[in-house]
């Protein structure tokens, strides 16, 4: 009786165990990728070529609402969640006009999915009409569910200059989100940086590990964070952040120089990032707890 008992509690804990592991997929359909948490859809990394570069929409919180926004009236560039920059070498791979420069995908491959995390590996060619490509990069996603109410998403990219590039001083550059308009602070959301300091006027500028932007709707508390990794050139690179729902930590707007960013041919740019979308409050959600780990990854 004891064995069985036994067997009982063990076989108990470990389906326990085997159900709470989300199960976490990758699938190319048309132009994008989808990644799914248990069969629900979390995010779709969209790679057409109509498109200015590649991103991330929709990026689903625990209420599977989209915690960010597909573009608006007034800011048309700003896809979601996304990796651009203008003003290189007279080319600009941020705002709308692809004539004016394009990130293109070249290939795009699923490395892992169907366990606890899903990743694939994407290879983009930057170029414009008239001009040779300044940049070629190799990005690897990787989509993990901590939890039930935690998503992740890490973003690692290697650029490559292809040629001497010059990035004149600007305010369009790099890893960069756009949040949903009801979690923005002009709606009674929240931005906060690592020092503890909220909002536009007091983190504009300033160099912060991580910041979160969130806010509540439907009920819910729910919102986004962007790490950037102590191994990344100019950590940590101070923030563009805005009230209305845009942040981005932005090295490109604040050179030594106070002009430009130079970089050599054969020069590489390794840059990582960790996404963390989370019901809560920045302290309902560890995310102080949740970057010392990121450190150690």
């Amino acid at each position: 009786m004891r064995i069985l008992i036994t067997g009982l509690i063990f076989f108990t804990f470990f389906a326990t165990q085997t159900n709470a592991q989300s199960k976490v997929t990758a699938e190319r359909v048309d132009d994008k990728i989808e990644f799914r948490i248990n069969g629900n859809l979390f995010t779709s990394y969209i790679l057409s070529d109509y498109e200015k570069y590649p991103f991330f929409f929709p990026v689903n919180g625990p209420s599977n609402a989209s915690v960010t926004s597909f573009r608006n009236a007034n800011y048309p560039h700003h896809s979601s969640l996304f990796f651009g920059c203008d003003k290189v070498n007279g080319g600009n791979f941020w705002q709308e006009g692809l004539e004016r420069g394009q990130i293109i995908s070249l290939r795009a491959d699923i490395i892992e999915t169907g366990g606890d995390k899903a990743v694939i590996e994407n290879e983009c060619i930057w170029k414009r009409p008239g001009a040779d490509s300044p940049i070629k990069d190799k990005r690897k996603i990787t989509v993990t569910a901590p939890s039930d109410d935690k998503f992740q998403i890490d973003f690692e990219i290697e650029m490559e200059m292809l040629m001497d590039v010059t990035i004149e001083k600007t305010n369009h550059s790099l890893f960069s989100g756009r949040m949903d308009p009801d979690l923005a602070v002009i709606n009674n959301g929240t931005l906060i940086n690592a020092e503890g300091e909220s909002g536009e006027e007091e983190t504009f500028g300033k160099r912060s590990a991580w910041m979160d932007y969130y806010g509540k709707r439907m009920g819910k508390i729910e919102g986004m964070a962007i790490f950037q990794h102590p191994s990344n050139e100019w950590f940590p690179a101070p923030w563009f952040t805005r009230d209305y729902g845009f942040f981005s930590p932005t090295p490109m707007y604040w050179p030594e120089n106070e002009e430009n960013t130079l970089l050599k041919k054969g020069e590489t740019i390794r840059l990582r990032y960790r996404v963390i979308i989370h019901e809560g409050d920045h302290l309902e959600a560890k995310i102080a707890e949740e970057f010392e780990k990121f450190k150690l990854d």
